[in-house]
């Protein structure tokens, strides 16, 4: 077997042992599911399941490292001239408009947070993500600002920009937790989304905008 094969499947057989568990998980709750079982209906050994996964833990959460990566990513590949707020803004609201997971917003959220309310193990896992990505964020930030180390605007501007993400969330997931759909509510987060982001711009403004390069400087050597 080549070895882009071999990566192939290794590939398949995770993301097939991560969604069995999901599902698991969803139906019974994240603490009434043993790792046995997941083996059992994935039709692989419990061995093999911790080769794929270190924790329980990381079965459900296999995509850790690109949910705390997501801010860092917008705004690392944000447009010419645009800021890391308006990035953020754009990127956010797109996933409002399309039903992207990304941020959360998409049908079944109010489930997935019940089952996540339920186990203590997994609001610890949040948690820990949530500072991950701040920090993930914050260290972006610094690079493509060229900030001395010392700075601390970098962490400031993600403390910021994560606390805002994390009360529009809250927002949303409270009313799905009442009965209400993604599209009955998105009308009304998008309204609460822009105001958020706008005094964001108020209080960063320009801060971390790409600059387009100057044809008419010199060559740094």
């Amino acid at each position: 077997m080549s070895e882009g094969l071999r990566e192939r499947k290794k590939r398949e057989t995770r993301a097939r042992i991560s969604d069995i568990a999901t599902g698991l998980f969803m139906m019974r709750g994240f603490d009434n599911v043993t790792v046995a079982e997941v083996a059992r209906a994935a039709d692989v050994s419990v061995n093999t399941v911790f080769n794929y996964f270190r924790t329980k833990e990381d079965l459900l959460f296999d995509r850790q490292e690109e949910v705390e990566d997501l801010l860092g990513k917008v705004v690392r590949e944000r447009k010419s001239g645009e800021s890391a707020i308006e990035a953020l803004r754009r990127d956010f609201l797109d996933a409002l408009d399309t039903g992207h997971h990304r941020y959360g917003l998409h049908e079944g959220s109010d489930a997935f947070t019940r089952m996540l309310n339920a186990s203590p193990s997994l609001n610890a896992r949040l948690r820990e993500m949530g500072e991950a990505r701040e920090r993930s964020l914050a260290g972006t930030l610094s690079d493509e600002t060229d900030t001395d180390p010392d700075d601390l605007a970098p962490a400031f501007a993600a403390a910021q920009i994560c606390a805002v993400l994390r009360a529009l969330m809250a927002y949303a997931v409270q009313r799905m937790l009442a009965g209400e759909t993604v599209d009955a509510i998105a009308p009304d987060l998008r309204r609460r989304a822009d105001q958020a982001f706008d005094l964001l711009e108020s209080g960063l403004g320009d801060y971390c905008t790409r600059r387009e390069a100057d044809p008419k400087a010199p060559a740094v050597k």
